[in-house]
C-alpha cells in the first residue's frame, strides 16, 4: 500500500479500491481568505484508474501549468470511461446543510449555464440537499464520491465518528456530470490547488 499521503495534516491512503484499485493522482484543499486569514474547509483526494492516461494521450508533452489552464483536458478526464473516486475530508466543521447548499448552487448554476436544468435535475438535487440536511460535518468526517466507469451514476457515502455510515445514489446523469465538474472542472473547479496538483501528476504520467 505504501505510506499515507498527508494533505494539510489529513492522511490519505495512496490507493482505494472500488471495483479495482484506484491511485491518488491529485489532492488539495478548499479554502477561503478572509481579511488575510486563510480558512480551510476540506481536504480533497482524487483517485483515478491509471488507465485514465490512455484516454488523455492528446495532451502528451504538455506541462502541468498548461494542463491546469486547459478546461478541455479536464472535460476529457471527466468523461473518460474509467472509475473515479473523490475523497473529501472535513477540516473545518460545518453543518451538512451548508455543504448541501454549496453543492446545490454550484451544480444548479452549471446545469443552468448548459441549459440542462429541468424538473428531473431539480428533483435529484433536492434529494441530495435532503441527504446532507440532517448531517453534521465534524472534523475528519469523510464524504466519498464514487463514479463508476460503467454507468453515469454516482454514489455518495458519508462517514463520521460515532454514527453509522449513510449513502445516497445519484442517478441523474446531468447532476452527476456537474458534481464531477464542481470538483474536477479545471479552472472552474472548486479547489484550484487540487486541479494544479492533478495537472502536474498527469503531466508526468503522460510523459512516461
Amino acid at each position: 500500500m505504501g505510506s499515507k499521503v498527508m494533505v494539510d495534516e489529513v492522511p490519505f491512503p495512496p490507493q482505494v479500491t472500488v471495483t479495482k484499485p484506484l491511485s491518488l493522482l491529485g489532492y488539495g484543499i478548499t479554502d477561503i481568505e478572509i481579511h488575510f486569514l486563510q480558512i480551510k474547509f476540506t481536504a480533497i483526494g482524487v483517485y483515478l484508474d491509471s488507465e485514465i492516461v490512455s484516454h488523455l494521450q492528446k495532451w502528451k508533452g504538455k506541462t502541468g501549468t498548461e494542463l491546469a489552464e486547459d478546461d478541455d483536458f479536464f472535460d476529457s478526464l471527466i468523461s473518460a470511461p474509467v472509475d473515479k473516486c473523490l475523497r473529501v475530508v472535513v477540516i473545518k466543521e460545518i453543518k451538512g446543510s451548508q455543504y448541501g447548499v454549496q453543492l446545490e448552487s454550484a451544480v444548479r448554476d452549471r446545469l443552468a449555464a448548459a441549459d440542462k436544468y429541468e424538473e428531473e435535475e431539480e428533483e435529484a438535487l433536492e434529494q441530495l440537499v435532503d441527504f446532507f440536511q440532517s448531517k453534521y460535518f465534524k472534523k475528519d468526517s469523510v464524504i466519498t464520491y464514487t463514479f463508476p466507469a460503467t454507468s453515469s451514476t454516482a454514489e455518495i457515502l458519508f462517514t463520521t465518528e460515532g454514527k453509522e455510515d449513510s449513502k445516497i445514489k445519484v442517478e441523474n446523469e446531468n447532476v452527476v456530470e456537474m458534481i464531477k465538474k464542481w470538483y474536477l472542472g479545471g479552472t472552474r473547479g472548486v479547489s484550484s490547488s487540487t486541479i494544479t496538483n492533478l495537472a502536474n501528476t498527469l503531466s508526468v504520467e503522460l510523459s512516461k
